[in-house]
């Protein structure tokens, strides 16, 4: 392995795996890890899967859903039931960012927090379908580092 261990992917609890990875599937242009595809025959919603793994099309891997009986929804920005942990993605423009936010709200993501008119780092907070944050904003590596 190496000197420090080696990051595998991030993984999110959910209700629903399928649900939530095809949330993810379809906003970040990623693929299902061999064996799970959803069923051929359509049956999607009632697919019994409990842990899936969505990974680039070079097969390195970014997220997996773990299903949990039940996940409290995030009620920031008020402080009831924190954050806990947030993704952040990077697009290069204003016009990125508004088309990838409009993808995200018709895939079913929540915005929570409108940031655009920040000159410097205009962003969204939204949430996905099963209430994890996420963050997308304009910038490049360099400026988030």
């Amino acid at each position: 392995m190496g000197e420090h261990p080696a990051y595998v992917h991030t993984v999110l609890d959910c209700e629903r795996p399928r649900e939530l990875a095809e949330f993810y599937r379809q906003f970040l242009g990623l693929i299902y890890r061999p064996g799970d595809e959803p069923p051929l025959d359509g049956s999607a919603a009632d697919d019994p899967a409990d842990w899936l793994v969505l990974t680039r099309t070079d097969g390195t891997r970014q997220l997996a859903f773990q299903q949990v009986a039940r996940l409290e929804r995030t009620t920031w920005p008020e402080h009831v039931v924190p954050q806990q942990l947030h993704i952040d993605y990077l697009v290069d423009s204003v016009e990125e960012l508004e088309r990838h936010k409009d993808t995200a709200l018709r895939l079913g993501a929540e915005i929570r927090l409108d940031r655009t008119d920040d000159e410097e780092e205009p962003l969204y907070v939204l949430v996905d379908p099963a209430g994890h944050p996420f963050c997308l904003l304009v910038g490049s590596d360099e400026a988030t580092s």
